[in-house]
């Protein structure tokens, strides 16, 4: 099932529950999806296109929160909290910091990297394996460390 039938047919279920952060989330992915659909695509999108529509939601929520614990906003952290929580829900399953490690010591051994001139193509290689599955600063961050 695609992207767009689940979130329909997850917002029905949100709205006879009467949940009212599902609902409100799930209409917020729904728009993003109508977006895309009116740009002209013509097709459906792609499962990498889904990832990458889900991934952009909730960094826009992890901001939000960011920014409202800045100015001591509680009340909208916690909203904003709830909706990035519903969002991860459709994404893959994010790996840990130590497993992520692991598949760009085997992406430096691949590619034969070593300095950090070799940077941009270990970078570009470890973004697309892990894309969705963990932040992209975090992998800038392991592929920093271990190239230098």
């Amino acid at each position: 099932m695609s992207l767009k039938d689940t979130i329909n047919e997850d917002l029905k279920n949100a709205m006879k529950a009467g949940e009212a952060a599902r609902l409100e989330t799930l209409r917020s992915i729904r728009a993003e999806i109508l977006k895309m659909d009116k740009s002209g695509m013509n097709r459906e999108m792609t499962p990498e296109e889904e990832i990458a529509l889900l991934t952009k939601q909730a960094k826009q929520r992890k901001e939000s929160i960011e920014m409202f614990a800045a100015a001591g906003r509680q009340d909208l952290v916690d909203k904003e909290q709830v909706q990035f929580d519903i969002i991860s829900e459709y994404l893959p399953k994010q790996i840990s910091q130590e497993e992520a490690e692991e598949v760009i010591n085997k992406i430096i051994a691949d590619t034969g990297a070593s300095t950090a001139k070799d940077f941009g193509k270990v970078m570009g290689a470890a973004a697309k394996e892990l894309k969705g599955k963990i932040d992209g600063k975090i992998i800038q961050e392991i592929v920093k460390s271990k190239l230098s």
